[in-house]
């Protein structure tokens, strides 16, 4: 250290200088250095906040580049776009739907909000049972509409054999009784319990898939 008064080198934590006898002031105590704040990003598929630079959205297992993780303005958080309540099958990875909302959905609008679930749970459940290419949710609507709804309790039934096919890729034990109960749950008019047990199993692989 340098003498206050006469500038002479002296030896750290001296009191006095050696040379000129004055009194050396106290070291002023250095701030701890502030640990930098994460980086904090947004998966720009589910729209939950992600830290840090994963390869990988840990919410959705969507692919996040240099430039795919948007950072928000002023590091706040910000509520998750619609395309969160409503995700999109076409990305490459199953998504997982809120049953609870679909239901809600499903009753306010009469029903019709029913239809999208019916398209959207067909295609999930096809991809999930490595079948893509197996009737669409657009053309089960179709049949399902044509035939007055034969269609539909013939498709609970197939939907019954993808359940248990998914069920053995989570290694989850399976009676094979899926489609026997979709089909009575559908005969006495409950097709929308049919939705939310088959939206169940797709959730709960989708989570598994993460």
């Amino acid at each position: 250290m340098i003498c206050s008064n006469c500038g002479a080198t002296i030896d750290d934590g001296s009191k006095f200088c050696p040379v000129c006898g004055a009194v050396q002031p106290e070291p002023q105590p250095q701030p701890e250095p502030q640990p930098e704040p994460r980086k904090v990003g947004f998966c720009p598929n589910c729209g939950q906040p992600v830290e840090g630079s994963p390869a990988f959205c840990p919410s959705c297992g969507q692919p996040l580049g240099a430039q795919q993780a948007q950072p928000q303005n002023n590091g706040q958080y910000r509520n998750p776009d619609i395309g969160s309540y409503f995700p999109s099958s076409q990305n490459g990875a199953i998504p997982s739907r809120s049953i609870g909302l679909y239901i809600v959905l499903s009753i306010v609008t009469c029903g019709l909000f029913m239809i999208y679930w019916m398209i959207v749970l067909v295609n999930d459940l096809n991809r999930a049972a490595d079948t893509p290419n197996d009737t669409s949710g657009g053309v089960v609507y179709l049949l399902s509409l044509v035939t007055c709804g034969i269609y539909g309790i013939y498709w609970m039934f197939k939907a019954g054999e993808k359940v248990s096919v998914i069920r053995r890729k989570m290694g989850v034990p399976d009676s094979g009784n899926n489609g026997i109960i979709y089909l009575i749950l559908q005969l006495l008019g409950f097709g929308i319990i049919n939705y939310c047990l088959i939206q169940n199993e797709i959730n709960k692989y989708a989570q598994s898939r993460q």
